[in-house]
């Protein structure tokens, strides 16, 4: 006799197998096993959510690829090292020479400027000083024809500040005529072998830093 939880009976000379038992709500469970020959097992889609997955944008900055040459066997092969650096060389030189040559031209600009500013200066004062000098000839013919003390002191007074410029007066009463700093306005026979002599300076020369602004006006002698 035989118990309700029993093992079923296999009948001998049949291939079935034995009935799946039932579970408690009545619904039979099917064996495990292997999926039968032909039957593809189905593998879960990643994009089962309908979503496709998009494929990354490429970068803006990205580097450019190099150009690459074939070689015979068809291997791809770029510029060698030391064409590269002989190239990077090259260009360094042609940006030191564009530079140097920049330099040297801001330099001889520079001395340019400087020395025609120094010029234009320099012909500013002596304009200035060359008309200044009718009043020291005023001032001279006060002086000899009597004039006072004060006379004297307003003469000396613009007279040094000058000199200590560079202002030189020309009175050479009794020395050699020189042609190039005296201008002979009359003549008187001499004695001796000395050559011309100023016998007499009748107006005074000036010269300014060592420029002869104006001739001294003299008699010669001889």
């Amino acid at each position: 006799m035989s118990g309700p939880h029993d093992e079923p009976e296999v009948r001998a000379g049949t291939d079935e197998a034995p009935a799946a038992p039932a579970t408690d709500d009545g619904v039979t469970e099917e064996a495990s096993g292997p999926a039968p020959d032909g039957a593809a097992a189905e593998e879960p889609d990643p994009t089962s959510d309908g979503a496709a997955a998009e494929a990354p944008e490429p970068h803006d900055d990205a580097e450019p690829v190099p150009d690459l040459a074939l070689a015979g066997d068809g291997a791809a092969v770029g510029p060698t090292g030391d064409a590269v650096l002989e190239a990077v060389r090259r260009e360094r030189e042609e940006y030191l020479d564009a530079l140097r040559r920049l330099q040297a031209d801001f330099e001889n600009y520079k001395k340019r400027v400087a020395k025609q500013q120094a010029d234009f200066a320099a012909r500013a004062a002596e304009a200035l000083v060359e008309k200044l000098l009718p009043a020291l000839d005023v001032a001279d013919l006060a002086i000899a024809h009597g004039g006072g003390e004060e006379v004297k002191q307003i003469w000396t007074a613009l007279l040094e500040p000058l000199e200590r410029e560079g202002l030189e007066r020309i009175d050479p009463a009794g020395g050699p005529f020189d042609p190039t700093r005296h201008d002979a306005v009359a003549h008187e026979p001499g004695e001796g072998d000395e050559g011309p002599q100023v016998a007499e300076v009748l107006r005074a020369g000036y010269a300014w830093k060592g420029r002869v602004l104006r001739a001294a006006m003299v008699k010669v002698r001889g």
